[in-house]
């Protein structure tokens, strides 16, 4: 399976610079495609009778080449991969908001987001050394894997550090189960409780350095736009946001990890996470414990820990049915914390009740199916 590979780069002044400009470039050229499909549309609009066809990547980036090029010759400093792959992501966006599966791609702002793709000769020559084209040689921090020639790397910029991702292929390692099957149940109160009875806190880190961010933001917004102290300031800021979110990853990756490869079948519920988000008094801790992320990086490693992970549906009542009965309540109210059961009065915490509802789908599953199969086969 293929998996993405990201790791900081340790650069030089020159090295910085370089960089900077071809994410500078990959922006513009961005910016500039961004614009004159948004032009495209609001012609075709106003007059339909007299329609222009919609560009395709290839198109825009021949008119970048012919317009805007010979006006900017800062073209030249940077490789043409930069603006090519930039214009494509355009293309890809357009057409997922044409499709109705996301929103439709905004303007983008310096800092924010950096990022640039190449391809072409990529070779990895030492353990800390890879050779991209037009760039050079960079180095790293930690160890590349050696014999993985990528087609195409990325490199991003997170406040003031570098780093360069490409995918690698791997093998699927089948780790030694300690249990079958276990259910987890995510919270807010704790990131996720097992049915097993473990509880796993999360790292709260929005929460611990919320006051000390809004201090630098409040900082950042008394200074000179453009001004020396003012990107000084900017840099702050973003260096605590890397923080707070490398925190919480580090945090929801050991969970992960120890789920993926101490268990053979792993149970969620598929969570309206959007919809959990658009409540106000609950935004914030949802948006911190990270949800998405979660399941994001539960998915791939079950595949490569050799795990099977079941998504419970969205309308599955695993908080309101008891473990002990299976008797569901009509009603359950966010601030009852411990389940009691109305016909064998069991009482059990809330989100333990929850996980172990979550646990015995699995084996209700492969009932089911043991069941299908049999009428099928009488």
């Amino acid at each position: 399976m293929l998996l993405g590979f990201k790791t900081e780069l340790n650069l030089n002044n020159y090295q910085r610079t370089q960089l900077a400009k071809h994410v500078g470039t990959a922006r513009h050229a961005y910016n500039w495609g961004l614009g004159l499909c948004l032009g495209i549309l609001d012609h075709n609009r106003l007059h339909p009778d007299k329609k222009i066809k919609f560009p395709t990547a290839i198109d825009l980036h021949k008119w970048l080449v012919a317009i805007v090029k010979p006006e900017n010759s800062w073209y030249k400093d940077v490789s043409k991969c930069a603006p090519q792959y930039a214009l494509k992501a355009l293309r890809e966006g357009f057409a997922k908001w044409f499709s109705k599966k996301g929103g439709r791609p905004k303007f983008k702002k310096k800092g924010r987001d950096d990022s640039f793709t190449l391809d072409g000769t990529i070779k990895v020559l030492e353990q800390k050394k890879i050779q991209l084209p037009v760039i050079g040689i960079l180095q790293t921090y930690e160890k590349l894997p050696i014999g993985h020639c990528p087609k195409n790397i990325t490199i991003s910029r997170q406040a003031d550090r570098w780093f360069i991702s490409w995918r690698i292929e791997v093998s699927t390692l089948v780790t030694e189960k300690n249990m079958d099957v276990v259910g987890v149940d995510l919270g807010v109160k704790s990131l996720a409780t097992l049915s097993t009875g473990e509880v796993v806190n999360g790292s709260k880190s929005y929460r611990k350095y919320r006051q000390k961010l809004a201090r630098l933001q409040r900082r950042l917004s008394r200074k000179v736009k453009h001004s020396s102290n003012w990107y000084s300031a900017v840099i702050d800021v973003a260096k605590l946001h890397r923080k707070i979110a490398n925190i919480r990853g580090d945090t929801l990756h050991k969970l992960t990890t120890y789920l993926s490869k101490n268990h053979a079948t792993v149970v969620i519920e598929d969570l309206n996470v959007s919809g959990m988000l658009a409540n106000h008094k609950l935004a914030a801790s949802v948006a911190d414990m990270g949800f998405y992320e979660f399941r994001r990086q539960l998915e791939y490693k079950c595949k490569l820990n050799g795990s099977s992970l079941i998504i419970a549906d969205r309308f599955f009542a695993s908080s309101k049915t008891c473990s002990n009965c299976g008797h569901i309540k009509q009603e359950l109210s966010l601030s009852e914390r411990v389940f009691v059961c109305e016909q064998c009065c069991c009482q059990i915490d809330r989100d333990l009740n929850a996980a172990i509802n979550l646990s015995r789908l699995s084996s209700n599953r492969i009932h089911a199916c043991e069941q299908s199969a049999a009428d099928g086969s009488g």
